[in-house]
């Protein structure tokens, strides 16, 4: 058995509204113990016998089933999410910066999105692991940010979703 996070990818913005309990309920027709909900935003935590490609493939066919849309998600296991956690130099909370985590399913799209970011003025991001890499925005200027701007072009939402670090330290705090 493996401890997992699930990060869901745009739910609860843009008209994709799910309740945790609706999710929790249909999680737990999936082969997974333990189906804990985080926050309004999709995450969730697990224990499966299943590998991480394995129970993306089951929770996005449980979403696409039970919702109707399009469901993208990450899936990262206790010691990977540990490790992108411990990878990162930037604050947890800090007044002036939040730290973003991208996750992405698929390391060439963060390959992409590294480069584009780096060539940006003004943009700082590390590279935390091939699914991950963290950048830094000014607090309530996240969405105007560079780096954010290009990282939410349609051509990354079946790749890629973003949550600030301390959600990251939620989920990981949630599978201790």
């Amino acid at each position: 058995m493996t401890n997992f996070a699930v990060f869901l990818r745009g739910i609860n913005v843009g008209g994709i509204n799910i309740k945790m309990a609706d999710l929790r309920v249909a999680l737990e027709a999936l082969p997974v113990t333990g189906v804990k909900t985080l926050l309004a935003s999709g995450n969730f935590v697990c224990t499966a016998e299943a590998t991480a490609a394995e129970l993306k493939a089951l929770v996005e066919a449980c979403l696409r089933e039970n919702f109707g849309y399009d469901a993208w998600v990450v899936v990262l296991d206790q010691a990977r999410l540990n490790a992108i956690i411990d990878a990162c130099p930037y604050p947890s909370d800090n007044k002036e910066q939040h730290s973003y985590v991208t996750l992405s399913s698929d390391p060439a799209i963060l390959d992409e999105l590294e480069t584009l970011g780096g060539a940006l003025a003004g943009v700082e991001q590390t590279r935390l692991s091939p699914e991950a890499l963290a950048w830094l925005a000014p607090a309530g200027g996240t969405l105007d940010s560079p780096f954010s701007k290009i990282s939410t072009k349609p051509k990354y939402k079946s790749a890629t979703t973003t949550r600030n670090l301390r959600t990251l330290l939620k989920c990981r705090d949630a599978l201790a």
